[in-house]
This record gives C-alpha cells, structure tokens and sequence, in this order.
C-alpha cells in the first residue's frame, strides 16, 4: 500500500511537472498570443524552422492535455505550413496520443487526478452518460465537433471501459474532423459558411437520435453477429 501510494504520488508531480512546464513554454513563446488566430499560428509554427514539424506535433500533444487549445485551429495553421496530409498524420498521432494519455492518467491517479482539470459540471453532465451509454456516447462525441472531447477523455478514464477499446474508439473516430480541419488548411476544400451551419445542424440531430436508440442498435447487431 506505501509503495502504490509513493508511487501514485510520483506520477502525479511528474504529470504537474510536465504540465507546468509545457504551459511555462507555451506562454514565453507567446502560442496564447498566437492561437487567436490563424495568421498568428503560422508565424508562432514558422519561427522554429527547421524544427517547426517536431513544435507543431507537441503543440498538437498539448492541446489534448492542456485543453481547451483548440486543436482544430492549430490543425488548420498546419494545413497552411505543411499541406494537408502531413499536418494531418503528425496531428492524428499527437491527439490520439494525448487523448490515451489522460486517459490512462485518469484510471492511474483516479478522480482527484481528474477534478484538477475537469469541473463538476462537466463531470456531473458526462460522467454518468459516459458509463452508461459507454461507446456510443464516446464514438459520437469524438465525431461531432460541439463537445469537449479532451475532457470526455479524461472522464472516460474512470470508467471501466478498457484501455485498449478506448484507443480504437479514438482511433477510428477523432481524426476525421481533424482531416477536414487540416484539409480546409491546406485549400484541399472549401466549405462556406452555410454548409458549416447545415453541418452542425445535421450532426446535432444524428448524435441525439444515435444517442436515444444506440442501445438498441448495438444489442441488435450484437445478436445478429452471435447468431
């Protein structure tokens, strides 16, 4: 029991370690100046050359674990820096990374690890739906952009769901906005601002809908598989 808690005690200001740390970096380099806007995120990207592809993916990292960066601007400003497939790969791999990462914080260090950057109500409005609703809820919420899904992640943690479900969940499911951010980056389309607004509108519907009968649905298609 002694040597669980050194060692739960040991993580955690590891963790607050690195995160001050990456903050403290964060600010002298002036990225909460830079993040208000696109223009801004491609200089703060273009003064590290040549080390701007290894800055942005831990830029991309921290926006997972110091949420709420918005990782999809910073997606875009990759776009622009680096085309759309490589901002997008270094993206993908620095959110699903991050997304497991508190994750796997959270079901290590447990609910006071959690409160650190969750609010209760967050945590009251998500973490019952979350159990509950389990890969329904987390498979919409990582599609559909309207959701704090770095903090969905770090709730998700206290959950009984195991780790390496979670990481194909995320894996399947949260690099698909980031595509279409990356793309818009990188002029690969171009949607205006009516197809946003119908997007969004669309996809409210479709998450209450799956969310109201997703449990039907799964369990019908889990009998037609075992038969």
């Amino acid at each position: 029991m002694k040597r669980h808690s050194h060692l739960w005690i040991g993580t955690l200001l590891l963790t607050l370690a690195l995160l001050a740390g990456g903050f403290c970096f964060l600010w002298k380099t002036g990225f909460f100046q830079a993040v208000s806007s696109l223009d801004g995120m491609r200089a703060y990207m273009e003064r590290f050359a040549p080390f701007s592809h290894l800055v942005f993916f831990l830029v991309q990292l921290a926006s997972v674990i110091l949420a709420p960066i918005p990782s999809n601007l910073t997606a875009l400003a990759g776009g622009v820096l680096f085309g759309v497939w490589v901002s997008f790969f270094l993206t993908a791999a620095a959110v699903i990374s991050g997304s497991v990462l508190v994750f796997t914080l959270a079901r290590i260090l447990g609910r006071s690890f959690a409160d650190r950057f969750v609010s209760k109500r967050l945590s009251d409005r998500y973490l019952e739906v979350i159990r509950r609703k389990r890969d329904t809820f987390l498979a919409l919420v990582f599609l559909f952009p309207f959701f704090p899904d770095d903090l969905i992640c770090i709730l998700a943690g206290l959950t009984d769901i195991p780790t390496f479900r979670f990481f194909l969940l995320v894996t399947l499911t949260r690099p698909w906005g980031l595509l279409v951010a990356c793309a818009l980056g990188g002029s690969a389309i171009s949607i205006p601002l009516w197809g946003m607004v119908l997007i969004g509108l669309a996809g409210l519907a479709i998450f209450g809908v799956a969310l109201k009968f997703g449990d039907k649905w799964e369990n019908a298609l889990l009998e037609r598989f075992q038969k």
